[in-house]
């Protein structure tokens, strides 16, 4: 057997430490799993997201069909409370209501203001009021 030297044994020393630190470092697999898990949060959420500005709201119908048949909304939904109230009444289907600012009405001094058939409706009017004033089915 061949005698090594101590400049060549110091190298074989240091190689073989250098082995055994790689082989000692675990593979994070923790972090890997809490970074996946918390990107599949954020896709889930962004998803649902989606998904619900998507779907149509409970009444795209009858918004639609008043906004079909003449009704104007005139309102200060920025900080009238029954402008807001009314426009919560329809939900996600309030973006079907011929909304316009109540200085742009004919007017308009309570809000919400609705004209319907040229006639004026002032404060927050019930479905079933604005359905029989149409002939929209709720």
């Amino acid at each position: 057997m061949e005698q090594l030297s101590k400049h060549e044994l110091r190298l074989l020393k240091h190689r073989e430490k250098g082995k055994e630190e790689v082989q000692k470092k675990p593979f994070p697999i923790k972090l890997v799993a809490l970074a996946l898990a918390f990107i599949l949060l954020i896709a889930g959420s962004g998803y649902g997201y989606y998904v619900y500005r998507n779907s149509p709201g409970a009444y795209d119908d009858f918004a639609k069909c008043l906004s079909e048949r003449g009704a104007i909304m005139y309102g200060a939904i920025e900080w009238c409370k029954y402008t807001k109230e009314q426009a919560a009444m329809f939900g996600k289907s309030f973006k079907y209501i011929n909304y316009k600012n109540y200085k742009e009405g004919p007017d308009i001094k309570t809000t919400p203001t609705w004209i319907i058939n040229n006639e004026r409706y002032e404060r927050v009017q019930s479905f079933e009021k604005l359905s029989s004033l149409t002939g929209c089915k709720v």
